[in-house]
C-alpha cells in the first residue's frame, strides 16, 4: 500500500503542476475520452431488446470496460520490479485519471464573473460541469450549481480514484473511472437506460461510499470555526439527499459556508423537487464559489499530506 500510495501522490502532484497539458490532450486525447467513444460506440450496439436482457447487456458492457481498463495496466506492472522505477511508471499510469487542476479550474472561471456581476459568463461556465440549463438560473443559483459540482467531484473526481489508487494501485484507479465514467454516460434513470445502466449505476454507488464520506469528513475539518456546523448539517441532511453519495460532500460545505445547497432544481422542461442541505441558511451568492475553492484548496492539502504518511509507512 506504502508503494501504491506514493504512485498516488507523485500522480497527483503531477496534476496540481501541470494538468493535463492541452497539446497533449489535441494529440492524442484522454482516458476518458477514450472511454467514452468505445462506451458509445457498444452501447448502441448492446442497449437493446427486453429489460431483463438490457441488465445483462449492460453488466457485460461494465465488465468488458474494467477488463480493457485495469488488465493493461496490472500487466505492464507486473513485469516491473520493485523500486523506484516501479513507482514512478505507477505515477505516470496514475496521472491521466486525477483531476484536481482542472476541477479547480472550471470553478474559478465560474467563480470570477460571478464576483463581477458578469452573469452571462458565469453561465457559460458553469454550464460546462453541471447538466442545468444555465438560462434559468440567477447569481444564487450558478453559485449553488458550481459549489454543489465542486463537492461531488471534488469526491468522485479526485478523493475516490486516489483512495482505489491507494487499495489497489494504477489498475484500482483505471477501474473505479471505468465505472464512474460509465455512470455518467449510462447510469441514468430514463426510459433509454434504467435497466441497461442499473449495474454501472448501483456499482458506482458502492465504489463511492466511503470516498465520499472521507471527503465530507475533509470538508469538515478544513472549515475552521464552522467545523461543527459542517459536521452537524452534513449528518442530519446528508441521508436525504437523492444521491446516497453527493449529499456528504456537498452538505459539509454548507454547513462549512453556512449556505443552502441542493433543493428544487429544473434540468430541460422538467422540475425535480429536492430537499434542501441546510435548508434554513442562506442562499450562496458570487463571492461564496470563491470561498469554497479555498476549503477545495485546503482539501487537497489535507490528502496530499495523507498519501505521504502513507507512502512513509
Amino acid at each position: 500500500m506504502s508503494d501504491f500510495a506514493a504512485m498516488m501522490l507523485l500522480g497527483a502532484l503531477l496534476d496540481v503542476t501541470i494538468g493535463w497539458p492541452n497539446a497533449l490532450f489535441q494529440r492524442i486525447g484522454h482516458p476518458v475520452t477514450w472511454l467514452g467513444a468505445l462506451i458509445n460506440g457498444l452501447e448502441g450496439r448492446m442497449n437493446t431488446g427486453s429489460h431483463g436482457r438490457q441488465i445483462v447487456s449492460g453488466s457485460l458492457l461494465v465488465g468488458f470496460c474494467l477488463l480493457v481498463t485495469i488488465l493493461p495496466l496490472w500487466a505492464l506492472l507486473h513485469w516491473v520490479e520493485e523500486g523506484v522505477v516501479l513507482v514512478f511508471l505507477g505515477a505516470m499510469l496514475a496521472w491521466p485519471w486525477i483531476a484536481i487542476r482542472s476541477m479547480h479550474q472550471h470553478v474559478r472561471d465560474v467563480a470570477q464573473p460571478l464576483s463581477e456581476g458578469d452573469l452571462a459568463s458565469a453561465r457559460r461556465a458553469v454550464s460546462m460541469i453541471v447538466g442545468r440549463d444555465p438560462e434559468l438560473l440567477d447569481e444564487h443559483g450558478v453559485a449553488r450549481a458550481a459549489i454543489e459540482s465542486l463537492g461531488e467531484n471534488t469526491s468522485d473526481g479526485i478523493f475516490a480514484p486516489i483512495f482505489w489508487g491507494v487499495v489497489a494501485g494504477p489498475a484500482g484507479i483505471a477501474g473505479y473511472k471505468a465505472v464512474n465514467t460509465l455512470d455518467s454516460m449510462i447510469g441514468h434513470r430514463n426510459a433509454r437506460y434504467e435497466a441497461f445502466g442499473k449495474i454501472a449505476a448501483r456499482l458506482d454507488d458502492v465504489l463511492n461510499w466511503v470516498p465520499a464520506r472521507l471527503t465530507g469528513v475533509v470538508f469538515a475539518l478544513v472549515s475552521g470555526p464552522s467545523m461543527w456546523r459542517a459536521f452537524r448539517v452534513m449528518s442530519r441532511d446528508a441521508p436525504a439527499h437523492r444521491s446516497p453519495n453527493a449529499g456528504w460532500p456537498e452538505g459539509a460545505l454548507a454547513g462549512a459556508l453556512n449556505i443552502r445547497l441542493s433543493g428544487p432544481r429544473v434540468y430541460g422542461d422538467h422540475r425535480v423537487e429536492e430537499p434542501w442541505l441546510n435548508g434554513s441558511a442562506p442562499d450562496p451568492v458570487g463571492g461564496t464559489v470563491a470561498l469554497a475553492l479555498g476549503h477545495y484548496r485546503r482539501a487537497i492539502v489535507v490528502l496530499l499530506l495523507a498519501l505521504f504518511a502513507i507512502a512513509l509507512l
